[in-house]
């Protein structure tokens, strides 16, 4: 799934004129299911003692799940978020996500999560196709 870019928003682009606040709000309305769990994620950072939040949930259907593949592997959608949010994002499988605290990127918990090593315990046979 693309972004939703509306002819305004596309106008101000070829100038280069768009600043990270309409970019978010682009993807916020574009990808809602992304949105919704990147935010989720985020906010549960903020309130929790530990180094991150994340959300494992499979998403309902192929088409949010795209949503979400589409905002983690851009690099411009992806950046936003953290940004935005003022977490670091971290992706495993299909749908997995968690939100680190900016201050724990680096640190054991940090590279544990993203090591080869997670990625392959986090691996099963239901989510092979994902």
């Amino acid at each position: 799934m693309s972004l939703d870019v509306s002819a305004d928003l596309l106008e101000r682009a070829e100038t280069g004129q768009v600043d990270d606040a309409e970019f978010v709000d682009c993807v916020r309305q574009s990808l809602p299911y992304a949105w919704a769990v990147v935010s989720e994620v985020a906010n549960r950072s903020r309130t929790t003692s530990a180094d991150f939040a994340d959300h494992s949930v499979p998403p309902p259907s192929e088409a949010e799940r795209g949503q979400l593949l589409r905002a983690l592997a851009s690099d411009a959608i992806r950046g936003a978020l953290e940004r935005h949010f003022m977490v670091k994002l971290a992706f495993q499988n299909c749908h997995r996500v968690a939100a680190f605290k900016l201050p724990a990127v680096g640190g054991d918990t940090y590279r544990r999560f993203i090591s080869p090593v997670a990625q392959l315990r986090n691996q099963s046979p239901e989510l092979r196709d994902c």
